[in-house]
């Protein structure tokens, strides 16, 4: 009789469950035992700013250099826990400020005794790095780097021995009176490792401590014997479990009650122990409780009751909480909330939080303000979009308007808001250094912090997309009519002004769609990006010998020839090179070739703009009368015609990504355009 699919399941299951795995991550020892892995691995006594900081550097970093400033990319906030799916993009100065941060507190520079105040716009992701840090602890406690240690007291009771697990999941070297640990860490790790000191501050939960100090006195001071009754355990950090995880949202304030971070007491339990200052008739159930040991989240930290921040003060400096009815008690979790512009001007304003302002780390997390990032927000949800066919360059056309919303109007007035945004996603211009990139960023302080939220650009790719009117493709000009029908109900657009604005933004993004549109068609009409190399080529062996006033070898002659100033200039002409202004430009190609080489990057003549559009339309001129561009808006195209625009169609859906419904309008979009006569390359 064959399996039925439930049995076949769980099977399935059960293979891939691990005994030995399960046996290690609920490991549970004596209190001897505990000390003998403190001995051989002293990293399980890390603080929780420690832990953090270094579960971040075990995915590993990269560097890059970007106009000549060194950044790091850490590769866990590209999330490879989730396979990407809350991966963060362009904000790796952000995140190297974060992780800064975090380096500091585990040395205990300071910055362990803050809060730390993720400050930004809506949709920067702010709460995104929260999450991927949440989820990152609770991943690295499981590995053999991340392990840390709790404790359970193991007590007689009604029904035998009855275990009481240490309420806030405490360190259990903490059992360890403060004025022995010193010793008992040199004794234990002789040699610990260099430039981080290993401390364990703080003194034992009130709940611990009245039991530990209950078994003292039956045991006439016997420390080590009290010892017999603790029980130490592996602690899994796990949000759902409420174990070294917290999260506190701001709720009406009426429903507000401090006792939410601190614990409250249970009546119930009144009766039973005869007061409501016995610890064991109290739970230590807050948000600073369960987050012990790991972190806490605070959702939009701003908008909580006055009463709420001054706990935070104690909490952030001081790395103690007051439960009702009990002294200061100790915990070591990392702190971290979110806020958005209007609440943090408000803290700023308000000279009664002059003191919870002075015990904040602020972190800016702006919007993207470089394309390319920008785009990969959107391919993260919509590339592998197969219901329907989304043209090429509409993703990036919406992502472009975005972060055009975004840039400050460039001072220099030669510089259009395009070539601002083209500037700062690695293309070059002339006049316009590396050096000049990084004072355009640094006058700009407010870019990222204003504009259009990408979640604004994908609830109109989204609407693009279940349009029913369009059933088989979106392309780029419906995307760009949702974004700017929308601006009309949009919530967070406060004035006319800016509206206006984001809609002269639009305009620009057609006229730029309008440029890669006809070129992509030329591109198409050439269909030879070895023929582009090898013009590229050619160009730049004329130009080298120009400008160092040699000969250059003719590949077919073989012979050594003046330079071909007729090929140079039927390039140079084709982008407004006037011939006064051809050995300025040849020698700002070379110097850019030159500068590249030192860099130790290889030239590659797609990253200039100017030299690329310039051999795209030579060559395009060389094979213009293989088609007459005109012909398809013409309502008789002749066979032999129509057999060209076909042959083009099928190189824009095989090289480009189109499909055969916007390959046909792209080709009617350029065409209409040659017709007006706007563009005469073409004709």
């Amino acid at each position: 009789m064959a399996a039925t699919p439930s049995i076949d399941l769980l099977e399935l299951v059960q293979q891939n469950q691990n005994p030995d795995t399960y046996r290690s991550l609920h490991w549970e020892g004596s209190f001897q035992d505990y000390l003998d892995i403190v001995a051989a691995n002293p990293a399980v006594l890390r603080s929780a700013f420690e832990r953090v900081y270094d579960m971040i550097l075990s995915f590993g970093s990269e560097e890059y250099t970007e106009n000549k400033e060194k950044i790091i990319r850490y590769k866990f906030f590209s999330d490879p826990l989730g396979g990407g799916r809350d991966a963060i993009y362009g904000l790796d100065r952000a995140l190297m400020t974060l992780v800064n941060v975090f380096r500091s507190a585990a040395h205990r520079y300071g910055t362990e005794r803050r809060v730390l105040l993720l400050h930004g716009p809506v949709g920067s992701s702010k709460s995104t790095i929260v999450r991927l840090l949440k989820r990152g602890l609770e991943h690295y406690c499981r590995t053999d780097e991340g392990v840390l240690y709790t404790f359970s007291w193991v007590l007689p009771g009604e029904q035998g021995e009855e275990e009481h697990p240490c309420p806030m999941h405490e360190e259990p070297f903490r059992l360890i009176p403060s004025s022995l640990r010193a010793s008992a860490l040199d004794r234990l790790i002789p040699e610990p490792r260099p430039g981080r000191p290993v401390l364990v501050e703080g003194e034992l939960c009130p709940y611990c401590r009245f039991t530990l100090r209950e078994l003292l006195t039956r045991y006439a001071g016997d420390w080590k014997k009290a010892m017999e009754h603790v029980r130490v355990q592996r602690l899994l950090l796990a949000e759902q479990d409420r174990v070294g995880i917290g999260t506190f949202q701001p709720k009406d304030e009426k429903n507000q009650d401090s006792t939410e971070l601190t614990g409250d007491i249970n009546y119930a339990k009144i009766a039973l122990y005869g007061s409501d200052s016995d610890p064991r008739a109290f739970n230590f159930d807050g948000e600073f409780n369960v987050a012990n040991r790991g972190i806490v989240e605070f959702i939009e930290v701003l908008k909580l009751d006055v009463a709420f921040l001054y706990d935070l003060l104690g909490a952030s400096q001081e790395h103690s909480i007051k439960p009702k009815k009990f002294a200061q008690t100790d915990i070591d979790e990392v702190i971290i909330g979110h806020t958005n512009e209007p609440e943090y001007r408000k803290l700023q304003a308000n000279e009664f939080m002059e003191a919870l302002r002075d015990r904040t780390v602020k972190i800016d997390v702006p919007y993207c303000t470089r394309l390319s990032d920008e785009i990969q927000i959107y391919r993260k949800d919509y590339g592998e979009i197969t219901s329907k066919h989304m043209a090429p360059h509409t993703i990036e056309l919406a992502a472009m308007w975005a972060v055009l919303t975004r840039l400050e109007e460039p001072k220099n007035a030669k510089l259009t808001p395009i070539q601002k945004l083209k500037l700062y996603n690695g293309k070059t211009l002339p006049g316009f250094t590396e050096d000049n990139i990084r004072e355009l960023r640094a006058e700009a302080r407010r870019e990222g912090l204003e504009g259009i939220s990408p979640r604004y650009i994908q609830d109109k790719l989204s609407n693009a997309l279940v349009d029913e009117e369009h059933t088989a493709c979106v392309n780029p000009f419906m995307v760009l009519n949702e974004l700017n029908r929308g601006l009309d109900h949009h919530s967070l657009i406060a004035d006319d002004d800016t509206r206006k604005h984001y809609r002269e933004m639009i305009a620009l993004v057609k006229q730029e769609y309008e440029d890669i549109a006809k070129n992509e068609v030329q591109r198409a009409i050439c269909a030879d990006e070895e023929a582009i190399r090898q013009l590229c080529a050619n160009y730049i062996d004329n130009i080298k010998a120009y400008t160092q006033k040699e000969r250059v070898r003719n590949p077919y002659t073989n012979q050594d020839e003046e330079p071909n100033e007729r090929l140079m200039r039927s390039i140079e002409e084709k982008i407004g090179i006037q011939e006064s202004l051809k050995d300025d430009f040849r020698r700002e190609i070379m110097n850019y070739i030159g500068a590249l080489a030192i860099e130790g990057k290889t030239f590659s003549y797609a990253t200039n703009e100017r030299l690329h559009k310039a051999l795209e339309l030579k060559l395009f001129e060389d094979q213009k009368d293989t088609i007459k561009l005109k012909s398809l808006v013409s309502s008789v195209v002749d066979t032999e015609t129509q057999a060209k625009i076909d042959v083009v169609k099928a190189r824009m859906i095989e090289n480009y990504g189109y499909c055969e419904i916007c390959a046909t309008d792209v080709l009617n979009y350029v065409a209409s355009i040659f017709a007006r006569g706007d563009v005469t390359a073409g004709e």
